[in-house]
């Protein structure tokens, strides 16, 4: 993962916002509303094929997150959720081929990292890169602006010094994270559990619209991963749609997801309510790469192909 792709879609800062850019955008939109249906408060994902360097991942996604719900996605390794993550936000590398990206029925596509940040889109990282030279403070500064006011160009000000440490104290107190914390580089030197907490209070402070967060209970002992499902549960996450990609049933003990999906060969073959995460948890997913083989088979080639792909 660049520190650079990190930095856009956490903060939103990509330079100044060009014409151009936003001329495509207001096309996009256009476009979009004369052919699809208004769907409110929404991320939608339509037949959503991505390739990696060339090489198929996704094959045929389609997935509908609405505010106020939350979604479990599992699967084996190499199955495509963190592909599906990273191509929602829009990642460079990652070649959507085929589908949509449906915002309140606006295609994103074509927009930038920085634009769906800015617009209620957040990604918190399986592995969170450091940032060194840059203050959690003045990160999470700069990100909090961005998302609430999206239009704010490069040089125009910043929330007031005196709110935002406000906030982002209670923040803290309200996550039980000491306030040294704000004053380190970002995720420089960061054990595991710190760069979590981190991410954790990025969601806290930011309160996107829909968030992705990719195994956040990675490298967490059960003590810990139980503190971050417990923060999550703190932060609201009644106002916002949650993707929790996890292998771990603890993360969702605050969280209960009204839907939990199965991902395997890269296409969801299989969703239910949180007693299919539980059975995965206790029972692994013999069952289902029985009930699916060409999908298994599928996997079984793309762990493969994936194990070689750095992010």
């Amino acid at each position: 993962m660049s520190r650079r792709f990190a930095a856009i879609i956490t903060t939103g800062e990509h330079g100044s916002r060009s014409k151009q850019a936003d001329t495509s955008r207001q096309e996009t939109e256009r476009m979009t509303q004369l052919n699809e249906p208004a769907a409110t408060d929404a991320l939608s994902i339509r037949n959503l094929h991505v390739s990696v360097e060339g090489k198929p991942i996704l094959r045929g996604v389609d997935l509908t997150i609405r505010r106020g719900e939350t979604h479990a996605l599992m699967g084996p390794n190499g199955s495509g959720k963190s592909t599906l993550g990273l191509a929602i936000m829009g990642h460079p590398k990652y070649t959507v081929t085929e589908g949509q990206i449906l915002l309140d029925g606006t295609n994103i596509l074509d927009w930038s990292p920085d634009d769906r940040a800015r617009h209620g889109l957040f990604y918190a990282f399986q592995r969170p890169v450091a940032i060194p030279g840059v203050k959690m403070a003045d990160f999470l500064r700069h990100a909090t602006t961005n998302v609430r006011q999206p239009e704010r160009g490069e040089g125009e000000p910043l929330i007031p010094m005196r709110e935002f440490r406000k906030e982002l104290k209670e923040r803290m107190e309200d996550l039980h994270i000491d306030v040294e914390f704000a004053r380190r580089y970002v995720n420089d030197g960061f054990s595991g559990g710190e760069m979590k907490r981190a991410e954790i209070l990025q969601l806290a402070m930011l309160q996107p619209r829909f968030a992705i967060l990719d195994e956040t209970d990675s490298g967490l002992d059960a003590d810990a991963v139980r503190l971050a499902s417990e923060a999550i549960a703190r932060i609201g996450r009644d106002k916002m749609g949650l993707l929790i990609i996890t292998h771990h049933d603890k993360l969702l003990e605050h969280n209960p997801p009204e839907y939990t999906h199965v991902m395997l060969g890269g296409r969801i073959v299989e969703t239910g309510g949180p007693e299919l995460a539980e059975e995965l948890y206790r029972h692994g997913y013999e069952r289902i790469r029985a009930a699916y083989p060409d999908a298994d088979q599928a996997n079984q080639s793309m762990e493969q192909k994936e194990s070689r792909l750095t992010v």
